[in-house]
């Protein structure tokens, strides 16, 4: 192997290493120096001494608890040079001495679980702006950089940057701990983190900007996301309902697009391309959440619909008066013009086309449709199954017009031209 070829085989190395590595490297950092931004500066210390050294010395056996004792020297460092800290220092000092270094393939301790869920729930507090939180979830629970979650958000990495860098001054501004919220403050807390975690999903499964209609790598990171959620919080229903929801929506990424990237809709899927596998986690996600007596949840109830397509395999074969009774259901657990939108179409492909346009039209004038593309997108589908199909051509035209996709605007004109 050449120079060159060794340096590239260390730098992926230690690129690999630090995605998996980096969320479990700042929990335990954020734990001895009590501030998320800190420990993130730390391991990113950490992160360049490997790669000054592991291309000369080659990369450790054991890398990950490589990374971990280089970046709690640093903190010790750091914390050496802070005297009112001297105390803890020596607490520190002699836990880290005293205790070998864990072994990352032997899976999370409750120690380091524990860590993870101050982590999540830090990056998610209610304190920072929606943006932020995704932005800073990404980066400290994902391992993105700066430059990945921009490219994903379609913003400059700059905008980004400052994004980060905003939420992380917020929390330390505002005296943000490193723990966990207080018992009657958790149900709120968990919501803004399964939030968190769908609004990245949702982004790579339907990208609301750009020139393509998934991003797949966004889905995999929420995917992956939710599944550490699930072994953090096990008895929590609505994180199985979500874990459900994303892994069952995730089984049908390779059949939403064509050869060339155009969008297939859902009836046009060839259905032999879903991941079975994905479909299989996904009802046993489910089975788990309604047997810990969520299923009534936002999430879960979300999961069972996609799992009445799951288990389908024509499309003729959906079992449409029960996705409509669900989106009934869930119209009611949490309300939502959206989720009033889903309904009307549901109860059009049940077979009452002009019942669905009625629940359409009833929420049109909702300020939170304003600028929405699927609201003319649903009509005109709503319509055209009416014959009224100079209507359906105007209200596909005006989807187009609002859809920041170019994927998307290409169908809503498709569409249009279907209509004569």
């Amino acid at each position: 192997m050449t120079g060159s070829e060794a340096l590239l085989a260390a730098h992926r190395a230690i690129e690999a290493v630090w995605r998996i590595e980096s969320a479990r490297l700042v929990a335990a950092l954020a734990r001895l120096v009590d501030d998320v931004g800190l420990a993130e500066e730390l391991a990113q210390d950490a992160l360049l001494i490997a790669l000054e050294q592991w291309p000369e010395a080659g990369v450790p056996d054991n890398p990950g608890a490589w990374l971990m004792a280089t970046a709690k020297h640093r903190a010790i460092d750091h914390l050496r040079r802070r005297s009112r800290y001297e105390r803890k220092l020596q607490e520190i000092g002699r836990d880290i001495e005293s205790r070998p270094q864990p072994d990352p393939d032997a899976g999370m301790d409750d120690h380091i679980r524990d860590d993870m869920l101050r982590l999540v729930f830090t990056a998610c507090h209610p304190a920072l702006t929606t943006e932020a939180r995704v932005a800073l979830t990404l980066r400290l629970l994902g391992g993105l950089t700066t430059g990945e979650i921009a490219r994903a958000f379609l913003a400059t990495e700059p905008a980004v940057a400052q994004r980060i860098v905003r939420a992380k001054r917020t929390l330390a501004d505002k005296g943000v701990r490193f723990e966990m919220p207080a018992p009657d403050d958790l149900a709120e807390r968990l919501s803004s983190v399964l939030e968190v975690v769908y609004l990245i999903f949702n982004e790579g499964y339907s990208a609301t900007a750009g020139a393509d209609w998934t991003r797949p790598d966004l889905c995999h990171e929420a995917l992956r996301l939710g599944r550490l959620l699930t072994g953090l919080l096990p008895r929590e229903p609505e994180v199985h309902g979500l874990a459900a929801l994303m892994e069952l929506q995730a089984s049908r990424l390779r059949a939403r697009t064509g050869p060339d990237g155009a969008p297939v809709l859902l009836a046009d899927q060839d259905r032999r391309l879903w991941d079975r596998l994905l479909i299989r986690r996904g009802l046993e996600a489910l089975e788990r959440a309604e047997s810990l007596g969520g299923a009534f949840g936002p999430y879960a109830l979300q999961a069972a619909i996609a799992a009445c397509h799951a288990r389908s395999a024509r499309p003729e074969d959906t079992d449409w008066e029960r996705v409509a009774a669900l989106y009934r259901v869930l119209a009611h657990v949490a309300p939502s013009p959206v989720v009033e939108l889903n309904r009307a179409v549901a109860v059009a492909m049940a077979g009452d086309p002009a019942r669905g346009l009625e629940i359409a039209d009833a929420v049109a004038g909702d300020k939170a449709l304003r600028g929405y593309p699927q609201l003319p997108a649903v009509r005109g589908d709503l319509l055209a199954r009416l014959g009224r199909t100079d209507e359906a051509r105007r209200e596909f035209e005006r989807a187009a017009a609002l859809t920041g996709n170019e994927r998307e605007r290409a169908l809503f004109l498709s569409r249009a031209a279907s209509c004569g």
